[in-house]
């Protein structure tokens, strides 16, 4: 591990199919020094399915809607008791990378973690 991924704070972006809201969150925080992004979905047909190693990697986890946070403890309980799990409420209706979506985004997590101010 070299010094600068030793820093990062690591987020992990959850939704269900892996296609949209997690993916613009990932893209919009992969390219700062301070995070390393990640992204996958709940659902068995998920572009990336969240698996064990995600959840271990991850320092905070952020999901866009309950029904994800609920899937994570049913499935990852035993991993997940030190991690930071919050849930945006962050409806499936944007397509990726929708100015509306980034701007839903930037105000959800700031509540968080700091957002960089160029993340367009």
């Amino acid at each position: 591990m070299t010094a600068k991924e030793f820093n990062q704070v690591k987020l992990l972006f959850i939704c269900s199919r892996n296609q949209w809201r997690s993916p613009t969150a990932e893209r919009l925080f992969d390219r700062f020094s301070n995070y390393a992004a990640r992204s996958a979905g709940t659902e068995t047909g998920a572009r990336i399915k969240v698996t064990a190693g995600h959840v271990g990697w991850a320092d905070m986890i952020f999901v866009m809607e309950k029904k994800h946070k609920r899937r994570l403890e049913a499935q990852f309980a035993d991993i997940l008791s030190d991690k930071k799990l919050v849930c945006l409420n962050i409806p499936d209706d944007y397509a990726f990378m929708e100015p509306a979506l980034i701007d839903c985004l930037k105000a959800t997590l700031s509540l968080h973690i700091e957002v960089p101010k160029d993340t367009e």
